[in-house]
């Protein structure tokens, strides 16, 4: 049973009809507040629209028992820029790093997307992924999912054939009780993907034009994504679309495979190895 989460009038959806989709796709583009768990309370404490980022979907779907969640690409680690400045430590290293590795690590469900988002400084985040304890697996291939692209030119810590494959990692994985969720990315449909060098090229564009612009924060995500829509024609969004399209369609496989799983073989990971 699918259920898109948002926020509406100071509560936390969790399942649009078809006409709350529609007025949220449908409302004025800056009267929809970006809501993660940083700013939940200030969505909630309002009237009208909030979207969820991956952070608090995982928060309202975990709340309402949901184990798999689909969603286009998690935020995570950003390049870092030229400038010296917000967010940079250095040369190579930035702290602008999305809530969703947080998140990931603390709440213990299931996230199917197709990789970071070709925007973020993907070696990076990994490395924060594994800090916190979250597995990472890509489906139907060895090399990390890019978003926009098959590939993000970055092998993925862990691979599986297939989704009957990832639902016996995501069991295993959620059945030691650890607390942190698992990352399971799929490539955009070969038909509509974007070619690595071309999603490379438009997001080191839309970067720098951000960096000269000065655009950071919260409202850095979305410029990028816009902007990487205008360079590559509407590309991108095409991409999109179909990603996030695949994405469903793969966790509905997964959660019912989890399902069918769990009849199967009712005994948790801990009590099976108890017994050995």
């Amino acid at each position: 049973m699918p259920a898109t989460v948002a926020i509406h009038a100071g509560r936390l959806l969790v399942g649009l009809d078809d006409a709350a989709l529609e007025a949220l796709a449908t409302a004025e583009r800056w009267s929809v507040l970006k809501a993660a768990r940083p700013s939940l309370a200030p969505a909630l404490a309002r009237e009208g629209w909030a979207a969820t980022t991956v952070s608090a979907t995982m928060i309202a779907a975990h709340a309402a028992g949901i184990t798999v969640f689909a969603t286009g690409g998690i935020g995570g680690v950003h390049r870092a820029t030229g400038s010296a400045a917000i967010g940079s430590a250095g040369p190579g290293v930035s702290l602008d790093i999305s809530s969703d590795l947080d998140e990931l690590a603390r709440t213990p469900m299931a996230v199917v997307c197709a990789g970071p988002k070709a925007i973020l400084d993907v070696a990076n985040t990994l490395e924060v992924l594994e800090t916190r304890g979250v597995p990472v697996v890509a489906v139907g291939q060895a090399v990390l999912p890019g978003f926009y692209a098959r590939s993000a030119g970055v092998v993925a810590p862990l691979n599986v054939p297939d989704e009957a494959a990832a639902a016996v990692l995501v069991a295993a994985h959620l059945g030691l009780g650890l607390g942190s969720g698992i990352l399971v990315c799929v490539p955009v449909p070969a038909d509509s993907a974007l070619s690595e060098a071309t999603a490379r090229d438009a997001v080191d564009a839309a970067t720098r034009e951000a960096d000269n612009a000065g655009i950071h924060g919260p409202e850095l995500t979305p410029w990028l994504l816009a902007r990487i829509a205008t360079l590559t024609n509407g590309a991108s969004v095409r991409a999109n679309t179909a990603l996030i399209t695949n994405n469903a369609r793969v966790a509905g496989r997964l959660a019912r495979a989890l399902v069918e799983g769990s009849k199967m073989a009712p005994d948790s990971i801990a009590a099976r190895s108890a017994r050995r």
